[in-house]
């Protein structure tokens, strides 16, 4: 009895497949919250101590925007919401 060697075919895919992450949650200005709020919701809903939170608040209030948190869709997607709960302007988008 011969034992044959035994082929595999490798199918790739017709083009790059990269990972779906890192997706971001963007706190906009916003002419309703007050400068402490939005501090306040950053420690609270975060976790970012009292001098990072205060960064994040002065950047959404001097460029309109701020960056507050990564990762996957799904994280993102439930930052947004939650920072909406709150009564913040925010969204998510794929970072670029």
């Amino acid at each position: 009895m011969s034992l044959a060697p035994v082929t595999e075919e490798v199918v790739r895919p017709a083009e790059d497949v990269s990972p779906d992450v890192p997706w971001v949650t963007i706190v906009w200005n916003d002419p309703v919250n007050l400068m402490s709020y939005v501090t306040f919701v950053l420690q609270q809903h975060f976790g970012y101590g009292r001098a990072k939170a205060e960064k994040l608040m002065m950047q959404v209030h001097e460029e309109g925007r701020a960056v507050v948190s990564n990762g996957p869709r799904e994280s993102m997607e439930a930052d947004t919401e939650a920072l909406h709960g709150y009564g913040l302007w925010a969204t998510f988008q794929k970072d670029s």
